[in-house]
């Protein structure tokens, strides 16, 4: 008798994982738990660094920025609750000194850009479809920073929509010699209500299905909404929020993502790492 719906994970051909290989987590928050792991396994990789962003659009805009040495301007910064805001990134680029938040922003594109290099990969974890728009300029933000709700306007990307945003930085990554890895975050975002939530993740779905479609040989998809929704989707795997993946549905699904582009060396050289860092955070009794 079967109590469970296994994903089932085949072992990449075209992605073998190694501790030399560029690797960009970009997306939702759900990119720092799989990051976090991989940094306790001896590996380097940049995560979120412009902090986390749920939208398509919002990730393919600093992608492409980045790719292409689009920097920012001040001219691009929001007065705001916090003095000054960069709409396009997370609320860690806000403050009083507008030259500083420009500085870090463009620090972020040029870490982006350069990491994305042949042999890398990018892995890009979509959050929601759901997006808000500036009135004013009708550009689609990453974060609104606290800003009043009446300067925005709130609607759900279309799936052509989503993937007409992306297309083009998938493109870019092929011709850079990058490989991308598309997946969708398991975080329900019950602020679009439940179903608005699974509209959203089933327009993601689509978008996603539709670009490994149109770029098989250098898009893939990876399961980790099916391995937390499907498979374990129990709440004792769910953090007290109801919403978040607990460290232990986290860990699955890295083990998932291990068994996915794992090489057996690269497994080896993880698992020692690992053990090292479990030393290293080991504090031991000292007796008086």
């Amino acid at each position: 008798m079967k109590f469970r719906t296994p994903v089932e994970i085949e072992v990449s051909k075209d992605i073998r994982l190694s501790h030399s290989t560029p690797l960009l987590l970009i997306g939702s928050c759900f990119s720092d738990n799989i990051a976090s792991r991989l940094i306790r396994d001896g590996f380097e990789p940049i995560a979120n660094p412009g902090g986390a962003l749920y939208n398509p659009a919002s990730i393919a805009g600093i992608m492409r920025r980045a790719l292409h040495g689009d920097y920012f301007k001040e001219s691009e910064l929001v007065n705001g609750p916090r003095g000054y805001h960069l709409p396009a990134l997370s609320t860690t680029f806000s403050g009083p000194d507008p030259a500083k938040i420009i500085a870090d922003a463009n620090r972020v594109l040029k870490l982006v850009g350069d990491i994305l290099r042949p042999e890398g990969v990018c892995f890009i974890t979509l959050g929601t479809a759901f997006v808000f728009e500036r009135i004013e300029t009708g550009e689609i933000v990453g974060n609104c920073h606290k800003l009043p709700g009446y300067l925005f306007n709130r609607r759900r990307l279309s799936v052509e929509e989503c993937t007409a945003f992306l297309r083009p930085v998938v493109e870019e990554l092929a011709a850079r010699g990058v490989n991308c890895v598309l997946t969708v975050s398991p975080v329900r975002h019950t602020a679009d209500t439940l179903h608005g939530n699974t509209l959203s993740k089933a327009t993601l779905h689509l978008a996603c299905d539709k670009l490994c479609e149109e770029f098989s040989d250098t898009v893939s998809y990876f399961p980790a909404f099916e391995a937390i929704i499907d498979d374990l989707r129990d709440y004792r795997f769910t953090a007290p929020d109801m919403k978040h993946p607990t460290e232990q549905a986290a860990d699955y699904v890295y083990d998932l993502f291990r068994q996915c582009y794992f090489s057996e060396e690269t497994e080896r050289i993880a698992t020692e790492a690992r053990k090292n860092h479990a030393r290293e955070a080991h504090r031991p009794i000292l007796e008086n």
